[in-house]
C-alpha cells in the first residue's frame, strides 16, 4: 500500500513581509487591484488580514474590518490558477470565524454584479442583498455598481 501525501492548506496572518505575494495574485485576478499601499495601510490599521497557504504557497487571502458588532470584507481573493478549487469558501469561513470571534455580529461586503462567481459563493453562504453603491467601482467603461451583501454571523461558532 503506497503513501499519500496530502498538501498542507494553513490560514495564516498576513503580515507587511507577504505583501509582494498579496500583488502578485491581486495583478492576476482583478483590472483594478488594490496597491501596495492599499494593503500595508490595512495591515497597520489592524485589519484582520489572513491567507491561505498550500504547502507554503499563497492561494488566496482575506482582508476584513472590524468595527464594533459590524465587519466588513474589504477584500477576498484567490489566484486564478486555484479558483473553483474550495479555497474561497475556505477563506470566507475563515472571515466569517474571524469576523465572529472579534464579536461581530453582521459581515457585510461589497461585489460587482458581474462577478458571478463570488456572487455565487456569497449567497450559497447565506449573504443577501441590502443595497446597491452606484459607481463603486473602477471599470473599463467608466464606473460599476456594487452590490451590498450582509449575512448574521449570530449562529457561526466563535
Amino acid at each position: 500500500m503506497s503513501a499519500v501525501l496530502l498538501p498542507r492548506v494553513e490560514m495564516v496572518p498576513v503580515r507587511v513581509d507577504d505583501i509582494d505575494e498579496v500583488l502578485a495574485i491581486e495583478s492576476r485576478v482583478y483590472p483594478f487591484p488594490w496597491t501596495r499601499g492599499n494593503f500595508v495601510d490595512s495591515i497597520s490599521s489592524g485589519y484582520s488580514a489572513w491567507g491561505c497557504r498550500i504547502d507554503g504557497e499563497l492561494v488566496g487571502y482575506f482582508v476584513l474590518m472590524l468595527a464594533l458588532d459590524d465587519a466588513h470584507l474589504l477584500n477576498l481573493s484567490v489566484d486564478e490558477k486555484r479558483q473553483r478549487m474550495g479555497f474561497g469558501a475556505r477563506l470566507l469561513q475563515h472571515a466569517m470565524l474571524a469576523a465572529r470571534r472579534a464579536g461581530a455580529t453582521t459581515l457585510l461586503l461589497e461585489v460587482r454584479p458581474s462577478n458571478e462567481s463570488a456572487l455565487g459563493l456569497y449567497r450559497l453562504f447565506g449573504f443577501e442583498q441590502i443595497g446597491v453603491r452606484r459607481g463603486y467601482y473602477p471599470a473599463a467603461a467608466g464606473r460599476e455598481d456594487a452590490l451590498v451583501l450582509r449575512r448574521s454571523l449570530l449562529g457561526v461558532s466563535a
